[in-house]
């Protein structure tokens, strides 16, 4: 079967699952790190936290508990980056062995579906787990940024380079977690998509499981209403 002819497989209903899930995808993670919304999410709430972490650092003799959070911090970056590339090669693997795609189609009562088909659906989940990497590896250099930052904050709080110099740690601290959050979100869609191997009906079934424990999770869960200031308990 020609290639043209087999993706003449995929129904017009794959197509708007595929679009519903990156769009869910790039949808949630611009509302999640937009600082303009009334109900704030639990990464924007953060940012607070990490500017008066730099801050608190600076009185703070030795500096070790900080050291000990950001090695912590760095360690998680570490091994979801390895679990990512580790997940991609997997999946690499299983696209580029024929015969255990065919088990694997056979296994989910998918039997006569072309080979392309189940590549082209395990490669969508390869987008995402690249792109997870990608971020998770980012995420990682920037916290190794933030580490020299604050090593050359003064310990003299009076140094007029103290303020500045903890502030500008804090915010590649932010940035820093804004990368590791897309990574996160990346691996949870990478998930969810796929179900596309069950058709595209349970495709957007997971994409729309995965978006609602995100977003929850973001703006809905408990941990989040623990961050509030006690002014915005209500938010």
């Amino acid at each position: 079967m020609r290639f043209i002819d087999q993706l003449a497989l995929f129904a017009p209903l794959d197509a708007l699952a595929v679009a519903l899930t990156f769009s869910a995808w790039i949808a949630l993670g611009g509302l999640i790190e937009s600082d303009r919304l009334k109900r704030p999410s639990v990464t924007i709430l953060m940012i607070g936290y990490r500017r008066d972490w730099m801050r608190e650092m600076i009185t703070r003799q030795p500096r070790i508990f900080d050291a000990a959070i950001l090695s912590s911090l760095r360690q998680g970056t570490n091994f979801l980056a390895s679990a990512s590339m580790i997940a991609l090669g997997g999946l690499l693997a299983l696209i580029g062995n024929a015969d255990r795609l065919l088990g694997v189609a056979e296994d989910l009562t998918l039997g006569g579906t072309p080979t392309l088909v189940i590549e082209i659906k395990l490669m969508a989940t390869g987008i995402f787990l690249l792109y997870a990497f990608l971020k998770f590896v980012w995420s990682n250099r920037l916290f190794g940024y933030c580490a020299v930052l604050m090593a050359a904050v003064p310990n003299d709080p009076e140094d007029p380079r103290t303020l500045p110099r903890a502030m500008q740690a804090a915010e590649v601290n932010i940035r820093a977690a804004f990368n590791f959050n897309r990574g996160l979100r990346a691996l949870y869609f990478s998930l969810g998509s796929l179900a596309w191997l069950l058709g595209p009906a349970a495709l957007i079934a997971g994409t729309a499981v995965v978006g609602y424990m995100i977003w929850s999770r973001e703006f809905a869960s408990h941990s989040r209403r623990i961050l509030l200031p006690p002014a915005q308990e209500n938010r």
